[in-house]
């Protein structure tokens, strides 16, 4: 993967909503948050999850896989984020052979 060619998205970001979860769940173990790294890493928590990500970089979107674990179980998927006119991110977000979701961050 490459490096983040002057990407917008480096940074923190908080997870305020998502299409298939309330935000109680987002924020059950804590603030629901992607932190995405300049060094091709980041991380993701929400509800019971908590992930690493592998990333590559465009200017204003970010493509990654992550690996973590959900309610103690080891889950893994693939997702991207992309950087909206109002400043936000939009994150689709996929499990390994399960439910996907779109989750709106802001910084």
């Amino acid at each position: 993967m490459s490096a983040p060619a002057e990407c917008q998205l480096v940074g923190r970001w908080r997870i305020v909503e998502a299409d298939i979860w309330d935000r109680g769940y987002l924020s059950l173990c804590g603030p629901a948050t992607i932190a995405i790294g300049a060094d091709n890493r980041g991380e993701i928590a929400f509800g019971a999850m908590q992930a690493n990500l592998e990333i590559g970089y465009s200017p204003a979107m970010i493509f990654f896989t992550w690996t973590g674990s959900d309610e103690m179980n080891e889950v893994s998927g693939e997702g991207d984020a992309e950087l909206q006119p109002d400043g936000s991110i939009d994150i689709i977000f996929a499990y390994h052979n399960g439910d996907e979701a779109v989750l709106k961050a802001i910084r």
